[in-house]
């Protein structure tokens, strides 16, 4: 008995996780999600493989990812034994590495030229607390990362998504984090003052400025089949804080694991990923930040559009892509580029 109670206590602990309750179905659908092999990456493709899509788990460690869908193969075989209706889709393996722009154009390259369509994008791959370090295209780890890499790699994608059909969704896992963030165009790189919070909070509040000027771009372009949205998944028990120990201070990483009874499963911090990607009232809706299954306010600086458009500018300038274009123009230019890689 007194198990149970403590069992039930961090049950009630867990930040009031909301779980999506649409039963919608996705058979024909195609998803990727990057940084799927594991956390809620993982449990966002299960979900969606479970409802008939074909998944494809963009990941850093292509070993990992097999594992994870031989995983994800035998928890849906087992849950769906006794349900022929629900058939689960297809899982499929892209190797991406978003520490490698040369990575990131090879894995949408392979997708545009090997995939028919693709209806929803989850960016869900990020990096958390990391040490300082610049990766081989000279940015700072948690920018590359978390916004730079998946800012290319959805415009690369884009174009694809658009000849999809109605409805399709692309998706920027932010984190609330993103209230202690700033942009610092002087020093985006932070070399000269490091601090891992402020590059994860940056890059976090980077996700949904990018997530904004998209959708002022997309209607801009008069493009209507494709909404977008970001998101904070909760304080969620992952493997992201394997860094804590060196970026913190040593012995973060024990204190991390004490309270991870307390936090969300990556279950439960899947589920704000997966409402964005297949509820119907949410698909009458875009631009928008939620938590919890639902929209909120996301800070001022958010949702501020001067921030968001010179962050737009400058992701495409620190690429090499036209700065100064209108969406159309620049997905044209980009695919042309290329097509003649």
């Amino acid at each position: 008995m007194e198990g149970e109670r403590e069992r039930q206590i961090v049950r009630n602990m867990r930040f009031f996780s909301s779980s999506c309750r649409s039963n919608v179905r996705l058979p024909g659908k195609t998803v990727v999600v990057t940084g799927a092999n594991c956390g809620i990456g993982k449990e966002t493709a299960k979900d969606l493989y479970r409802r008939g899509a074909r998944v494809i788990l963009a990941c850093r460690d292509t070993n990992k990812a097999k594992e994870a869908v031989n995983d994800i193969k035998e928890r849906c075989s087992r849950d769906s034994e006794n349900d022929s209706r629900n058939q689960p889709g297809e899982l499929e393996i892209c190797q991406l590495n978003l520490s490698d722009l040369k990575s990131v154009r090879k894995c949408a390259q392979h997708l545009l030229s090997t995939e028919s369509a693709i209806h929803i994008l989850i960016n869900n791959a990020g990096t958390f607390l990391h040490p300082f370090e610049k990766t081989a295209d000279g940015f700072e780890t948690h920018f590359q990362v978390n916004h730079l890499s998946h800012f290319l790699f959805t415009l690369l994608l884009l174009p694809k998504i658009r000849e999809s059909g109605p409805g399709c969704r692309i998706i920027n896992v932010s984190s609330l984090a993103h209230k202690a963030g700033d942009i610092n165009f002087e020093d985006i790189n932070s070399e000269r003052s490091y601090s891992s919070i402020k590059a994860y909070a940056q890059s976090k509040l980077a996700n949904i400025l990018f997530t904004k000027e998209l959708d002022n771009k997309l209607r801009a372009a008069g493009i209507q089949n494709i909404n977008v949205y970001t998101l904070h998944p909760g304080v969620v028990s992952t493997n992201l804080a394997r860094h804590v120990d060196r970026t913190i201070f040593r012995g973060a990483e024990s204190m991390w694991k004490i309270v991870t009874p307390f936090v969300k499963t990556a279950k439960q911090g899947s589920q704000t990923s997966i409402y964005c990607a297949v509820d119907d009232k949410v698909g009458n809706e875009s631009g928008l930040y939620y938590d919890n299954c639902k929209a909120v306010r996301p800070s001022a600086r958010a949702r501020n559009p001067e921030l968001a458009k010179k962050l737009w500018k400058y992701s495409c300038e620190v690429l090499g892509l036209p700065n100064d274009m209108e969406l159309e123009e620049l997905l044209r230019t980009l695919s042309r580029e290329e097509a003649e890689q």
